[in-house]
């Protein structure tokens, strides 16, 4: 029997399988690799030896400065990052107003206790703290017209500020390649419009809007623009292994900086695909698991790798719910998803609507797949997202062998599906 272990929420699933049916585990070797230095010591390193200018010579004479940092859907040690990043500028700018501005993009806002649970009590009470919302037409300016069309509009605060710079963290992205870099402005701090035109059926139809690509990948030439027109000056983005410790960090330019994490990640996470009946996958546990809407990104993983009308077991905690009541309604409303699925790509960009491309994907999945999904979520909200509710592996794999009809199912596991770059 081999044992795997599956992050779940803020725990570990374990599950031992008969080696005759598992005939492959795909992991990154991003946790076989051993950093130089301690985490706090790498980011210390890569502020010191940035790509570009120092965050320091850039701060030399700001008045007011912004940083935009990620919200609580997202892993980014923040409580390393981000003191390191006010000492130093504070070293040379110790008047200057700063602001850290929440990139919530399109996610609800987030709460104290998720501040305080990513910054740590003193930030959150000492510091100007402001989080976007993309629907305040107050707050957002007009700074141009995206590559593929649409009206780019940003944070005020992002846009006034006369110094622009972000944390983040890079991981592989299911149809902007790679998170990281360029992502703190759009989708970060954007307008909903912009968002929607960026996110278009079309680019999610794109076979370069995938996982681990940005050569010619329409959505990252967007958010590329929308970085450099916001004048984003300095990025700290680091890598995370499976324990969502710091095992890279790289600073400076936003996109050459950007660039050295992804060759980085890159040369760590490419896992040849094994055609099996059943794949079973994750999003890494918490906090990319709190939801149904974020599971979508670990399917795609196993979507790389199983057979045509095979069947992906996923897990997702998803203590948050579902993630939004138009991906809930997209999918609970019509039970054809063909129908769906037309309806989306007959859209132009400018008329996207809210989670349209996260629910396109799912739809892509299942239109491959089927999908059972164990989380803590009531099994009638699992069905209306067309998904098979289980609440354990055994009870999964039972499923799974009843629709595909066999007994001894060939088996993949993907114990961090949104850590790899499944290659076919």
């Amino acid at each position: 029997m081999i044992k795997v272990s599956f992050p779940y929420g803020k725990e570990k699933i374990e599950h031992s399988f008969d080696e005759k049916q598992l005939i492959g585990v795909l992991e990154s070797s991003i946790n076989e690799y051993v950093p130089p230095l301690s985490e706090e010591d790498l980011v210390k390193e890569a502020l010191k030896n940035p790509v570009g200018e120092k965050l320091s010579e850039l701060a030399k004479g700001k008045k007011n400065i912004v940083i935009i940092a990620s919200d609580h859907t997202r892993p980014v040690p923040s409580k390393i990052i981000m003191p390191l990043m006010l000492k130093e500028i504070r070293s040379v700018s110790p008047d200057a107003k700063i602001t850290i501005l929440i990139a919530t993009g399109c996610h609800r806002g987030t709460t104290k206790n998720e501040l305080v649970a990513k910054f740590g009590k003193e930030i959150v009470e000492k510091e100007n703290i402001y989080i976007h919302d993309c629907d305040d037409k107050d707050m957002l300016v007009n700074i141009g017209t995206l590559p593929s069309g649409g009206e780019c509009e940003i944070n005020r605060l992002a846009y006034e500020a006369d110094l622009l710079v972000s944390e983040g963290f890079i991981e592989p992205h299911f149809f902007a390649g790679f998170s990281g870099g360029r992502k703190s402005v759009l989708p970060g701090v954007c307008g909903r419009k912009t968002v929607l035109a960026n996110h278009c059926s079309e680019f999610i139809a794109n076979p370069n809007c995938r996982t681990g690509i940005l050569e010619n990948n329409p959505m990252h030439k967007d958010m590329l623009w929308a970085s450099k027109k916001a004048k984003l000056a300095f990025i700290v983005n680091v890598v995370l292994n499976a324990d969502k410790r710091v095992i890279f960090a790289t600073a400076g330019d936003c996109e050459l900086s950007h660039k050295r994490g992804t060759d980085f990640i890159s040369s760590l996470c490419g896992v040849k695909a094994k055609e099996a009946d059943i794949v079973i996958t994750t999003n890494g546990g918490y906090p990319l698991d709190q939801n149904a809407y974020q599971a979508v990104k670990g399917m795609t993983a196993g979507e790389s790798t199983v057979k045509k009308n095979g069947v992906i077991i996923m897990l997702a905690d998803s203590s948050d719910g579902v993630g939004g009541d138009h991906f809930y309604h997209q999918l609970a409303d019509e039970s054809d998803i063909n129908k769906t699925m037309d309806a989306f790509l007959k859209r132009e960009r400018w008329e996207t609507v809210p989670d349209q491309w996260q629910t396109q994907v799912l739809l892509r999945v299942l239109m491959h797949a089927s999908v059972i999904y164990i989380s803590t979520l009531e099994d009638k909200v699992v069905e209306s997202l067309h998904l098979i509710p289980a609440h354990s592996i055994d009870e999964a794999l039972f499923k799974a062998k009843e629709i595909l009809g066999n007994n001894s199912p060939k088996i993949v596991a993907i114990p961090d599906g949104v850590s790899v770059i499944v290659e076919k």
